[in-house]
């Protein structure tokens, strides 16, 4: 919205006949209220107050100059008169650049990758509507969205590529990685964590992309995940049917656990515990980070891919069913099925909390399902085979 309050605002400055305020007090008040509103980036309604603020200025000004707004000269009573009423409204204005402005609203957004279209398209949440897409080659499937550094990070599957995406969808910074990274999870204080599947490695890159520590993990690790308190880095080795754990700060490996099924895919920490998307056993597995041991599975539509937890449920991809279980995260019992859009990956919860977002990768289209009622709320076209492998969704941080 701020690019969208500059423009209307250069429209505004250029229109024939619009002079600069000559008052010294109008040039430096406006001058401190345009400074603020440039920070907070104001929307148009906020242009509006401003532009009433105008008026009140060079009204004000006009009076201390001894004219009214038609350029004629009142009356000593009717100046004192009119002195007083702009007195008030100029006191006013000189203590509004100091007043607690609130920001223009955050949108809540979604990062999808389309491995076929080779494209990154950013979906508004609210209005469901594509706000910005960049074309990006190499398949890119897996992504992280960070709203505290107002970046994206994508994987390009067939090259390797990290790429670096601001919030219009701008690619702002790029490293080569090797055909085998691919999963990925946001760092604690910047950064990511990537997994390279074909050597069986966890690193950790800064917020500038450079290398902080290399680690050992099982076979073909494919899925990370940070845990809430940010100590700890999973990943899910999928053909060594385990994950393991390590210090997020040092790399330090911490234990591994065998899972309940074959093929670990996905994997996320919430409520305590750590949970793995067994594509080929058709569960999930649920494991105790800090005891070491498989504490439950729950049951799930044929190869279960992606999870994601909100209102106390668990709901998991079925990429043959096209479906999405939802089960109860404490009883671990199924609460129902949902049927979305043909072979669903990727899956996110709404920032809000009142549902999930689907990548359906077979039917080009993103699914949003509430999370109580497991109706469909919305259902938008995307480019070529969305997969969205990884937290893809949040809400913008406003600086």
């Amino acid at each position: 919205m701020a690019s969208a309050y500059c423009a209307r605002t250069k429209r505004a400055q250029s229109v024939p006949g619009h002079q600069a305020p000559g008052c010294l007090l109008q040039r430096v008040c406006l001058g401190h209220i345009r400074n603020r509103a440039n920070r907070i980036g104001w929307n148009y309604p906020r242009f509006l107050f401003f532009v009433q603020i105008h008026s009140i200025v060079s009204g004000w000004c006009g009076v201390a100059s001894g004219e009214d707004r038609r350029g004629k000269v009142p009356s000593a009573a009717a100046k004192d008169n009119l002195s007083i009423s702009w007195m008030r409204k100029a006191l006013f204005l000189l203590l509004a650049p100091f007043l607690q402005l609130t920001p223009a609203v955050a949108a809540d957004l979604a990062f999808i990758t389309s491995q076929n279209g080779n494209a990154v398209s950013i979906l508004d949440l609210h209005s469901h509507e594509i706000i910005a897409q960049t074309p990006l080659d190499g398949a890119p499937a897996p992504v992280a969205y960070d709203p505290r550094s107002r970046r994206a990070y994508v994987i390009s599957a067939d090259t390797g590529r990290l790429s670096v995406l601001d919030e219009q969808a701008r690619i702002i910074n790029r490293k080569e990685l090797g055909e085998g990274a691919f999963g990925i999870a946001v760092a604690p204080n910047g950064g990511v964590f990537v997994t390279d599947w074909f050597n069986g490695k966890l690193m950790r890159l800064d917020g500038e992309l450079n290398q902080a520590w290399i680690a050992e993990t099982g076979a073909a690790p494919a899925g990370v995940a940070v845990s809430n308190d940010g100590l700890l880095v999973a990943t899910a080795d999928r053909d060594d049917n385990q994950v393991s754990i390590f210090d997020s700060g040092t790399g330090r490996l911490i234990r591994r656990i065998e899972t309940a099924g074959k093929h670990p895919f996905a994997v996320k920490f919430h409520d305590g515990r750590l949970w793995t998307a067994d594509v080929m056993s058709d569960v999930v597995s649920v494991i105790d980070p800090i005891g070491g041991q498989l504490v439950g599975e729950v049951k799930t539509g044929s190869h279960p891919y992606g999870i994601a937890f909100t209102e106390g449920r668990g709901f998991v991809t079925n990429q043959y069913d096209s479906t999405l279980t939802v089960f109860d995260i404490k009883s671990l019992k199924v609460i129902g099925e949902v049927k979305v859009g043909d072979y669903p990956e990727g899956i996110a919860t709404l920032p809000e909390g009142g549902g999930v977002v689907v990548a359906n990768w077979d039917s080009d289209t993103v699914t949003l399902v509430n999370a109580q009622t497991l109706e469909i709320i919305a259902e938008v076209e995307m480019p070529a085979g969305p997969r969205a492998f990884g937290q893809f969704t949040g809400r913008q941080v406003q600086p």
